[in-house]
């Protein structure tokens, strides 16, 4: 197999080679954020304060809802990044701590997901609610049906219970999340039920930002392509225009190192895995090993681009 040296990282203001500084080991070290959000009170400018929806908002108060008190309960899907603590964004913060109890999703093996892992820099873990989810589930659909109901059931519990409940999920809650299915399960078992999202850095993003591939100029497309529907649709996307990005194909490895052969497309394209963990690996698309990688890894392949600066617009 052809490999080439590491993928060279862009100067971003740090010195690459020294040492990276600490990442926060516990809540105390984390960076400052208000404990409670800054919403409360008169609206920012372009905000509607009559919308007792919004993540963070003060509850209204009467109603007839599933809440205590009868105030309509308020389920927050809070995107929480891919795994870096210091990527989780002010307002995300502030959407953890506001809630009642923050859940977060494990598998039924009781390992202390990405997630979990994020959520205790910020979040006393008194206030963490672990719900299995059958997170990696797609051939027994019967139990995937089954985590689903579980964990609704378990999650419209705590609504009542708590009025407000955090749902903290890697990514953006509205990119390829468990969160999706959660909020359909929950709305069903209790209707009144205010779902609302804070947007997280994606881990394209991330990985973009790690190894200097730029995702998109001018006019050019961006496709995004989960390695689990078959690498032959990833092998469409690559052979369209602009950049394709891959997600969740560390199991199929192989498959994607021969599909980037096939359409021309491995030079310049880049993978990385357990981004901003101790683990972390970034490496040249060239360099992909025949066997799995870790299940969340990242694909960027950059769009071709021949014309100079500028030549997309």
């Amino acid at each position: 197999m052809t490999t080439s040296s590491p993928v060279p990282r862009p100067p971003d203001g740090h010195d690459r080679t020294a040492p990276a500084p600490p990442r926060p080991a516990a809540a105390a070290t984390a960076p400052q954020v208000p404990s409670t959000p800054s919403r409360v009170g008169p609206a920012a400018a372009g905000e509607h304060p009559a919308d007792p929806g919004r993540a963070g908002a003060p509850a209204a108060a009467g109603g007839s809802g599933g809440g205590p008190g009868g105030v309509p309960p308020r389920l927050v899907g809070v995107g929480v990044g891919p795994g870096d603590p210091e990527l989780v964004t002010v307002k995300g913060v502030a959407a953890l701590r506001a809630a009642g109890v923050v859940v977060v999703p494990v598998l039924d093996t009781g390992e202390t997901g990405r997630a979990e892992a994020t959520v205790r820099h910020y979040v006393d873990a008194a206030r963490i609610v672990r719900v299995v989810f059958a997170l990696n589930e797609r051939t027994d659909r019967a139990r995937r049906e089954a985590a689903w109901d579980a964990a609704g059931a378990r999650v419209a519990e705590l609504l009542r219970v708590h009025g407000t409940v955090a749902f903290a999920t890697i990514g953006d809650p509205n990119v390829y999340s468990t969160f999706t299915y959660l909020a359909q399960t929950v709305r069903a078992l209790l209707p009144d039920t205010a779902v609302r999202t804070v947007p997280g850095i994606t881990a394209m993003q991330d990985l973009a930002a790690r190894s200097g591939a730029v995702l998109a100029e001018g006019t050019e497309p961006l496709t995004l392509v989960p390695v689990t529907a078959g690498a032959a649709v990833l092998k469409d996307a690559l052979e369209g225009p602009g950049t394709v990005v891959a997600y969740k194909f560390g199991r199929l490895a192989g498959d994607v190192a021969a599909a980037l052969r096939d359409t021309g497309r491995t030079e310049g394209a880049v993978w990385g895995s357990s981004l901003g963990l101790p683990a972390e690996s970034i490496r040249p698309a060239s360099e992909l090993l025949d066997g799995p990688l870790p299940y969340l890894s990242t694909l960027i392949v950059p769009a071709r681009r021949d014309g100079g600066r500028g030549a997309k617009l």
